[in-house]
This record gives C-alpha cells, sequence and structure tokens, in this order.
C-alpha cells in the first residue's frame, strides 16, 4: 500500500495556458513567487470576477510552475505555442502524482498498444484501481470525481495530447523540448503518448 496520499486539487480551470505563461514571465522579472502573487492580487492580473477565484487561480498555477527548474521556465517564455502547451502538460504531471500515473499507465499504454480512442470509462477504471491502495480517493464525492475526470480531459485537450472527439493524438515534441528533456528526468517522456524507438536524438 502506498504511503503518499495522492493530492486532487485540480478541480479548477484547465491547463491554464495563458495565465502560466504570463505568471512564468513575471517570476523571471522578478525572482520571487510571493512578489509574484501579491503582483497578480493586487492588479488582477488574471481579470477573474472575485478575489476568491483570483487568489485559486493564482494558487494553483504558482504550484504548478513551482515544478519547472529556472531553465524549463526561461523555455516556456520564449517557447512556441505547441512547445508550451507539451511543457505546461509537464509540469501538471510534476504537480499531480494521480495525473502522472494516469499518463503512463492509461494515456501512453492505450497509444502504444494501438488502441486509438480514451473514454471516461478508462479514467473510472483507473480511478477505481487506485482506490485499492488509496483510501482517500475512497473520500471523494461522485460530483467531485466527475469534476476532476472532466478537468483532465480538458487538460489533455488544451495539450494537444487528445482530440475533441477523444482520440489519442500523438505527442509531436519539438527537437528544443526533447534537448530540455534529455537534462532532466529521462522517464519523463513516458507522460506523453509517444513512441520513444522514434526518439533517436535522447539518451539512454
Amino acid at each position: 500500500m502506498s504511503s503518499n496520499r495522492y493530492s486532487m486539487s485540480f478541480t479548477t480551470g484547465g491547463l491554464f495556458h495563458r495565465e502560466s505563461v504570463m505568471l512564468a514571465a513575471l517570476y523571471l522579472d522578478l525572482g520571487d513567487w510571493d512578489a509574484v502573487r501579491d503582483k497578480v492580487v493586487a492588479e488582477n492580473l488574471l481579470q477573474t470576477r472575485t478575489l476568491n477565484s483570483l487568489k485559486r487561480v493564482c494558487r494553483e498555477v504558482v504550484s504548478r510552475l513551482r515544478t519547472l527548474a529556472q531553465g524549463e521556465l526561461e523555455f516556456l517564455v520564449g517557447a512556441s505555442q505547441q512547445e508550451q502547451a507539451h511543457l505546461l502538460w509537464l509540469a501538471v504531471c510534476r504537480r499531480y502524482r494521480f495525473i502522472a500515473e494516469f499518463a503512463v499507465e492509461v494515456l501512453r499504454e492505450r497509444y502504444l498498444t494501438l488502441k486509438a480512442d480514451l473514454a471516461f470509462e478508462d479514467f473510472d477504471s483507473f480511478f477505481n484501481r487506485k482506490s485499492e491502495w488509496h483510501p482517500e480517493l475512497d473520500e471523494i464525492t461522485p460530483a467531485t470525481r466527475s469534476k476532476l475526470r472532466q478537468v483532465l480531459f480538458k487538460m489533455l485537450r488544451e495539450a494537444d495530447l487528445l482530440t475533441t472527439n477523444n482520440m489519442i493524438h500523438a505527442a509531436m515534441l519539438s527537437p528544443s523540448l526533447l534537448e530540455l528533456f534529455h537534462q532532466g528526468s529521462r522517464r519523463e517522456i513516458s507522460y506523453f503518448p509517444i513512441f520513444e524507438s522514434g526518439l533517436k536524438g535522447m539518451a539512454q
């Protein structure tokens, strides 16, 4: 049994592409996440309707960006939109172990076994399987579970890893992004639906 509880606080929004790039640029300018938070809240830079919503989104985005190294944040700010989306998916997987394991054990596994689609039932089956080892999942209400599933599928679409009709879309990782992966953990490639045999430039 795993002694590490899953963090399941990804019920808000989606990939937060625009917000993440904005906050990453702010961090590179200010050099301090607390200063970033203060500026975002003081000036409502995310243009939310309420202060609570602003703080919630800011907290969520910062928690993901904190998983990225300085060089990765610099890459994020100057990257193409597709590269940004892939890097933000990596940050989500680093932030949420539940999502990382889903990416490896369900999304990528289905892709490698030539199953082209990803259904809500695949999420439900994965969730039930993990709940055998993580009793905290049993505490989640059906409504929250449905919301988690909805947000996860939304993030996959926004990262261009899933089409609008839930077909798995192979990740086309750019050479620059692959080089960035090479500098970090090699296994993080497995968060993406991709055949590693085709990545000739990656070191073992």
